[in-house]
């Protein structure tokens, strides 16, 4: 049998076919546009989206037995906020994840309404990105629109809605909205009370391995599918990021090197960060995990060799770099404000220790070592919690560059695992569908069966050594101009 898996990005959606077995057979994307109303904000149109699903599916199954196809699941861009009026029909342009406009909304929470009780209701505090910021936000600055919400659903779960009808969610995308008792896997009662909104106005949570329904008559007919197929609740992106990586299981870490940055930890039980730091979520596995995410890491390495150096070709830029731990330029990776550990969306990337030697290659190198050590500011949170962390699994497009994977090994200095497929997301979907599907008894057998590491990236211990100055010099910089980010 086929099975899809859907990574709904921030740039583009990703298509995967998958069959029984884990052979990839097909890999399809499509690009759509993201706005920037104002600076610090970030929406997109859904029907973009859903628009570019369609299209990348039917390009995807082409040559395939379509009768073959027997689930679709998804990995998606977490925290986004689609609102539906009566009629199912969006409201406004999604706010996604990396949207800072609800600096006071947080503010609110985190300091009305206090960390203590919002870690008490779900198990996390606000940050910018998450979803109820964003509710209040319109409750606030759009009361019409407001007060025309009938369903609230994230970016991935209203694809899911529109090939099968259904309102769903899951435990691990619903986990970050800030709506969710995370340990109980139910809505908060108090969170909905607090952003004024009624649990009838939340789609149904899953767990990500659950079918939740099947493809609509029209939508079946379109693509050439059976109405029999499956449609599988899926999970956050780095959820399923991490059952591609075979990031399941007690105490297993994989680092995603996408849009955003995170470094993702497994757990068999449920636990909290005391400082809120990390985010503490339910996993598509059905067990938890803690989280760390930085808003800007691939990003940053594309925004620096688009926008500034005017090139496409990474490679090229990357081959003259070899002395690592040696640069004196740092790079704060802060262009969207930052999220783990800082918690700040006022934060912006920055430059420092320039000279009139440095040159272009320095300053490509800061931005990689950059985002390494902002990997590593939640690393460290995640060791003074107690847990060892001696190797991870790495995926995302920032993956592909084995200097950023050297980078990451020696900064954290750990083993790096690097896996057949670098799919993440999209095969972690196709895997949570063969799941739902019966194929395998659970997700962290089918993971273990289908994940296949290929080579490990062990860390220098002298490059290690010159890296862990360079770092605690770097973890000074943040408090040295934090202030100076809110008067710029």
């Amino acid at each position: 049998m086929l099975y899809i898996g859907v990574d709904l990005g921030t740039s583009a959606v990703k298509l995967l076919l998958m069959d029984e077995k884990g052979s990839v057979k097909n890999i399809v994307s499509k690009e759509y546009p993201l706005s920037f109303p104002k600076p610090g904000w970030s929406e997109q149109n859904p029907s973009d989206w859903y628009k570019q699903t369609i299209e990348g599916i039917k390009e995807l199954i082409l040559n395939c037995e379509k009768t073959q196809v027997a689930g679709i699941s998804f990995g998606g861009q977490m925290h986004g906020l689609v609102i539906l009026d009566i009629n199912d029909q969006v409201i406004r342009p999604a706010i996604l994840w990396n949207d800072g406009r609800t600096y006071e909304e947080c503010d609110f929470l985190n300091n009305v309404i206090g960390k203590k009780k919002l870690s008490q209701y779900t198990a996390n505090i606000a940050f910018a990105g998450f979803t109820a910021p964003k509710l209040l936000w319109v409750k606030k600055n759009e009361p019409e629109n407001f007060g025309k919400i009938d369903k609230i659903m994230l970016p991935k779960d209203y694809i899911a809605y529109m090939l099968s009808g259904i309102h769903s969610t899951d435990v691990s995308d619903a986990s970050g909205m800030l709506l969710m008792d995370v340990k109980n896997k139910c809505w908060s009662k108090e969170m909905l009370e607090i952003c004024d909104i009624k649990e009838q106005q939340l789609p149904t949570i899953y767990e990500s391995y659950e079918v939740t329904g099947t493809l609509k008559k029209d939508v079946a007919d379109s693509l050439g599918l059976s109405e029999t197929v499956k449609i599988v609740a899926g999970a956050g992106d780095n959820a399923a990021a991490a059952v591609g990586t075979g990031t399941v299981g007690d105490g297993r870490c994989n680092i995603s090197l996408g849009t955003s940055g995170t470094i993702f930890i497994s757990s068999s039980k449920f636990g909290v960060d005391k400082n809120n730091a990390l985010h503490s979520f339910a996993h598509a596995d059905g067990s938890y995990h803690l989280m760390g995410c930085m808003l800007s890491a691939a990003s940053c390495n594309k925004w620096w060799m688009d926008e500034i150096i005017g090139t496409k070709d990474y490679a090229k830029e990357q081959e003259c770099i070899s002395k690592l731990g040696d640069n004196s330029v740092y790079f704060l990776p802060y262009l969207m404000g930052e999220r783990s550990p800082h918690n700040d969306p006022s934060a912006r990337g920055t430059f420092i220790g320039l000279s009139m030697d440095t040159s272009r290659a320095d300053m490509t190198q800061a931005v990689l070592e950059g985002v390494a050590f902002g990997i590593r500011d939640s690393f460290e949170v995640a060791k003074s919690l107690g847990i060892k962390i001696e190797r991870t699994k790495i995926c995302g497009g920032g993956a592909k560059s084995l200097l950023w994977k050297k980078i990451i090994a020696n900064v954290l200095n750990i083993k790096v695992d690097v896996i057949e497929s670098e799919e993440g997301p999209a095969l972690g979907g196709a895997i949570l569908a063969a799941v739902a599907c019966k194929e395998y008894e659970s997700v962290e057998i089918a993971a273990n069966q289908l994940v296949k590491v290929i080579d490990t990236i062990e860390p220098d211990q002298e490059v290690a050594k010159k890296y862990e100055i360079q770092y605690n010099k770097f973890i000074q910089i943040y408090p040295t101009v934090k202030d100076l980010f809110k008067v710029l």
